[in-house]
């Protein structure tokens, strides 16, 4: 899969969630990229032999006062982590879901602990 496929399935995710989502999901922009950098790791907490689909960065709804003049909070989808994980596309469809998902938990204000256990 192409950079450019990859981008154009996450975005195709994004624009089919549940209009719930979509209502209060504003000011954030969801990037791809191929890989997390060390600074990505570092801030979601990775260790070694771990991997990192997705990360938020930014401040979650909970911690902010309002939006006024704000730059855009983001998730990160990394290409290579994810595509390294799954046989198909329909299995990248899926893991890229869950990450979105995963990371709009913390959007939200959920801490990784509560992100897991709604996902489950």
């Amino acid at each position: 899969m192409t950079p450019e496929q990859f981008d154009d399935l996450v975005q195709e995710v994004v624009e089919n969630l549940p209009e719930d989502f979509k209502d209060k999901f504003d000011n954030v922009a969801v990037v791809t990229e191929i890989w997390p950098t060390r600074e990505d790791l570092q801030r979601g907490n990775v260790g070694r032999g771990m991997t990192l689909f997705g990360l938020y960065v930014g401040i979650p709804k909970t911690k902010r006062l309002n939006y006024s003049f704000v730059l855009p909070d983001k998730i990160k989808i990394f290409m290579g982590p994810i595509m390294q994980s799954v046989t198909s596309e329909q299995e990248a469809r899926a893991q890229i879901r869950k990450t979105v998902l995963h990371e709009i938990g913390h959007h939200f204000g959920m801490n990784e602990e509560e992100v897991r256990k709604a996902m489950h």
